[in-house]
């Protein structure tokens, strides 16, 4: 294919990413009709259809999925270079876009944007809050932060947290009526408060480990909830057992807002990872933020 067509990819790619041929011609600045005559050229040339157009959507057919897959990768390498070229200024410049957990988000990630943010003006972060497995090469993320245990092979990981802990948890009020549970399978006969993680397909299975032994126990109860905090404040209000990350409920602990059980069955695991595709360019600004976020023991 002539090397004056890569417009005409570059254009195909932005359509099939919006899925829409108004965002796609709002977002590269031009008319639809130009856009759709461009575009059919293209499937012209290649003697193939691309898109398959409705009046509500636009989706691309088999083959401009394998065009998708296949090409716009390398489409994404060569503006990183191109972006990697214009940063050699005096200052690091860039967005980057970053998935993350609630709880990754407020105890490493603003800590560490604190430290770098205030000496490099030009660099900007998108933070995203995710519960779930996002693929980040398809949703366009430099790069993503999930416990260890949950890092792809085929990508780099950087530790960015300590190991944690998990704590069983719940307000001295939930237990003067009730007994304490000895052992995880007592969890069953409690009120507990469930986490909804869209890794887990559903509701999480508490995870327990004593001498080698591990317990996964599903535990029931009147609320459900998709994060941590709101699970914290309830045990807080005594509606029940709580199992959160040991940092989370350090502070109510200490403040006997909260008492802890079941802590020789909750032993250390692989924490937090910024984790980013193999074939990636680290730009200036990305070698920075990687930098600022890693797990150093003295921190």
């Amino acid at each position: 294919m002539p090397r004056t067509n890569l417009n005409d990819l570059q254009t195909f790619f932005v359509v099939a990413h919006e899925k829409s041929f108004t965002k796609a011609a709002a977002k590269l600045g031009v008319s639809q009709s130009a856009l759709s005559h461009t575009i059919r050229e293209l499937e012209a040339r290649l003697g193939i259809r691309l898109l398959t157009r409705t009046t509500r959507s636009v989706s691309t057919t088999e083959a401009g999925e394998r065009l998708l897959q296949s090409v716009g990768p390398k489409f994404d390498e060569i503006a990183t270079e191109l972006a990697s070229l214009t940063e050699l200024r005096d200052k690091p410049a860039g967005t980057i876009r970053i998935t993350t957990s609630q709880h990754a988000a407020d105890s490493i990630v603003i800590p560490a944007l604190a430290r770098l943010l205030p000496r490099y003006p030009d660099i900007h972060v998108e933070v995203v809050i995710d519960l779930g497995l996002t693929d980040i090469v398809a949703e366009r993320y430099d790069a993503g932060i999930r416990l260890g245990e949950q890092v792809a092979k085929d990508m780099i990981a950087v530790r960015v947290g300590p190991d944690l802990r998990m704590a069983a948890v719940a307000a001295p009020s939930y237990f003067a009526k009730r007994p304490r549970p000895k052992k995880p399978q007592d969890l069953t006969e409690h009120a507990c408060i469930n986490l909804h993680l869209p890794t887990y397909g559903g509701l999480y299975a508490w995870e327990f480990e004593k001498d080698g032994r591990e317990l996964k126990v599903r535990v029931e109860g009147q609320l459900v909830f998709n994060n941590g905090a709101s699970c914290m404040a309830a045990a807080i209000a005594g509606l029940g057992i709580a199992f959160l990350p040991e940092d989370m409920v350090r502070t109510p602990l200490a403040g006997k807002q909260l008492t802890r059980i079941l802590g020789d069955w909750c032993p250390p695991f692989p924490g937090f990872h910024l984790y980013y595709p193999s074939r990636r360019q680290p730009s200036a600004a990305f070698a920075l933020l990687v930098d600022a976020l890693r797990y150093r023991q003295r921190d």
